[in-house]
């Protein structure tokens, strides 16, 4: 790999990780203080940026099962671009990451980049240290010769320094040859006006039509149950991180996805839109239960718990559906 020239210290927004506070949908009191590794890095950045992340969480309304998981939900490209005036679109890594991250945050952008949670001191209760697993990360500030970057990861913002450093931009010894470029994604922040106020909370509301419209044809619940039902052998069968696996990628994914949609139609709809937040956070309810229940790797019965999802998501929609007319 070619060696990193020699640039100084690059802030985009001039932030502290020690006095740093994350937005409400990250809180303590959240079910699913997390979504997924790409939806928190989008919530976190927006927040800093001083804008409303829940005007673009519509993203998680039309989650389906997609056979063996549930939808892996993001917000728009188009969405955050027409809300925020931020254009997200992919940029090839040819150059050392450092580098690159350096002035493109000099320029007044920066990057979406793939790194290993391997050297993500923040993963300290999951993979710091202890599993190779692929996360994105936003940088917001880096200083190759003092060897430390800031970013946003998860639910809130971080540093890493030293061997973390080198490890996450595979510097400073030698490494195996065959891994591939991380995937990369720059963020300009110069694609338009951002909304604010209720010419935001308007555009949201105009994008949640688009977004209910979007939703499964049928109920991903019954066609869940189904899964799960089929499923559950081998996952009692099994070991702890197969469980894992399968409740992330499965019931937390899900759950968290219902959690912000609730929060997002709270936020677009008010009083109107009580009704069917009510019904979703039903569906996070039966998540946790199901969760649970499938921690505790005993033979269960999931029928009823599900069937109460199901009809909490189609009573959910129908509510939508009546406050949207």
């Amino acid at each position: 790999m070619t060696p990193a020239r020699e640039v100084g210290a690059r802030s985009l927004l001039g932030l502290d990780p020690t006095a740093y506070e994350r937005h409400f949908l990250h809180g303590p009191d959240r079910d699913y203080a997390e979504t997924n590794c790409y939806t928190d890095i989008l919530i976190e950045f927006v927040h800093a940026l001083g804008a409303e992340p829940l005007a673009m969480m519509g993203c998680a309304l039309p989650i389906d099962f997609e056979g063996d998981q549930w939808t892996f939900f993001k917000p728009r490209p188009e969405d955050v671009e027409a809300l925020y005036g931020i254009d997200i679109h992919e940029m090839q890594p040819y150059r050392p990451l450092p580098e690159q991250i350096a002035e493109q945050i000099e320029a007044g952008r920066t990057l979406v980049v793939e790194l290993d949670s391997f050297h993500l001191p923040d993963t300290a209760a999951t993979s710091y240290g202890t599993a190779h697993v692929k996360s994105s990360v936003i940088a917001e500030a880096i200083d190759p010769g003092a060897e430390v970057l800031r970013y946003f990861h998860g639910d809130g913002y971080f540093e890493l320094t030293g061997e973390d450093y080198r490890g996450v931009f595979r510097l400073g010894r030698e490494y195996s040859a065959d891994v591939l470029p991380p995937y990369t994604e720059l963020l300009r922040l110069d694609a338009g006006s951002r909304l604010e106020g209720e010419e935001l909370r308007a555009a949201a509301l105009e994008m949640l039509r688009a977004q209910v419209a979007r939703r499964p044809a049928d109920n991903p619940f019954e066609r869940f149950g189904a899964g799960l039902a089929a499923e559950l052998p081998n996952l009692l069968a099994g070991d702890a991180q197969r469980y894992h696996d399968y409740a992330f990628a499965t019931v937390r994914m899900v759950g968290s996805a219902f959690e912000v949609g609730a929060s997002h139609v709270d936020w677009v709809l008010g009083e109107a839109g009580a009704a069917a937040a009510t019904r979703m956070r039903e569906v996070v309810g039966g998540c946790k239960t199901l969760s649970f229940k499938l921690a505790r790797r005993r033979e269960f019965d999931p029928g009823a718990a599900v069937t109460a999802m199901a009809e909490a998501w189609s009573a959910g929609f129908a509510a939508l559906d009546d406050a949207l007319v």
